[in-house]
């Protein structure tokens, strides 16, 4: 049961962000050989929805 736990933590911490990575790099691919299409955007949203690029920090005082 330990070893499930752990399993899922590391396709959590290590595999969802290298896919959001690597969808983000194929979308930037297309978009410099074919331009803007709804492929590549999709692609962009998709990585974006996983993992943002730019993240809002929080100010606590």
């Amino acid at each position: 049961m330990l070893q499930k736990r752990i399993a899922q933590w590391a396709v959590m911490a290590v595999a969802v962000p290298l896919a959001a990575a690597g969808a983000r790099r194929l979308s930037h691919s297309l978009e410099a050989r074919r331009g803007p299409t709804g492929v590549s955007r999709l692609l962009a949203k998709g990585a974006d929805l996983v993992r943002p690029q730019k993240a809002k920090r929080r100010r606590f005082w």
